[in-house]
């Protein structure tokens, strides 16, 4: 557990050693609604040998407590966004798979969002889905945020039922994950001169960004303006992936990261002085 200025406590999962074991080789990872950092757990392995890996569980997700207050709490993309245009000097490059930036064309699967994030009402919605049995909720997960189900292994679907068990004893899941979903719908209708995609236009940072090709949550075809918005940015789509493409395909996201990263220090001149930024 790390306690942060703000007087939140979050839990930061870790690898347990890197070679190099060198501040400037940090590698942030930063989960998306309703994920945990184990949602990185083999994508970190793939970059252990070379970078020190943490991820955080955001306030309300795994083993974090609740945010004190009741303002919602952004997900994964949306903080890496934000952070690395108002912290430039904290980030050295940026990530980012399947971000949900603004996209009026909602999906499908995103439909129950606007409910899902209203006070009350979407507080009872959630709670209305934590009594069905955690087997199905896995399940249900899985088969939206994945290209090939089946690929989960049996022992990974277990670990995720029995985590869920777990935190549906907490009593505050209903609650985080309509804020959560409050702060997604918040963004979406945000004006365009604060919304994350004014932000992306002032990362100055190198970034790489993935889709999946069969995404049922964020539309592929977020690919082209993605590339238009950030200034230094390689945009891939990756083909048979979901949601979720660290979890899917965890080495080819780190060779897709190793490459972003020497990119980066070979374009990278003398910054003596400067707070050594991390990878998110």
């Amino acid at each position: 557990m790390v306690s942060l200025a703000s007087g939140e406590r979050v839990y930061v999962a870790e690898t347990a050693g890197s070679v190099r074991n060198d501040p400037k080789d940090l590698v942030l990872c930063v989960h998306g609604m309703s994920g945990a950092a184990t949602n990185w757990t083999d994508f970190m392995a793939e970059l252990a040998p070379d970078f020190d890996c943490k991820a955080v569980d955001l306030p309300g997700s795994g083993f974090s407590p609740p945010p004190r207050a009741r303002s919602g709490n952004s997900m994964g993309g949306a903080v890496c966004i934000r952070v690395a245009a108002a912290r430039p000097d904290l980030v050295r490059t940026l990530t980012l798979i399947s971000p949900v930036l603004p996209d009026l064309k909602v999906r499908r699967e995103l439909l129950q969002f606007p409910l899902a994030a209203l006070p009350l009402l979407g507080e009872r919605m959630m709670r209305r889905i934590q009594l069905l049995p955690p087997e199905n909720r896995v399940a249900g997960v899985v088969a939206t945020c994945f290209y090939d189900p089946g690929a989960v292994h049996p022992d990974r679907f277990m670990l995720e039922v029995a985590e869920l068990r777990r935190r549906d004893k907490l009593g505050h899941g209903a609650a985080s994950l309509s804020l959560a979903a409050r702060t997604i719908v918040a963004e979406t209708l945000r004006p365009r001169k604060h919304s994350l995609w004014r932000a992306a236009g002032e990362i100055a940072a190198p970034v790489l960004v993935l889709f999946g090709s069969h995404d049922r949550l964020v539309s592929p075809r977020l690919a082209g303006p993605a590339a238009r918005a950030f200034r230094n940015a390689s945009v891939e789509v990756v083909p048979r992936t979901g949601h979720v493409a660290q979890m899917e395909h965890p080495a080819l996201v780190a060779a897709r990261f190793r490459e972003m990263v020497e990119r980066a220090r070979g374009d990278a001149t003398g910054n003596a002085g400067r707070r050594d930024p991390v990878d998110a």
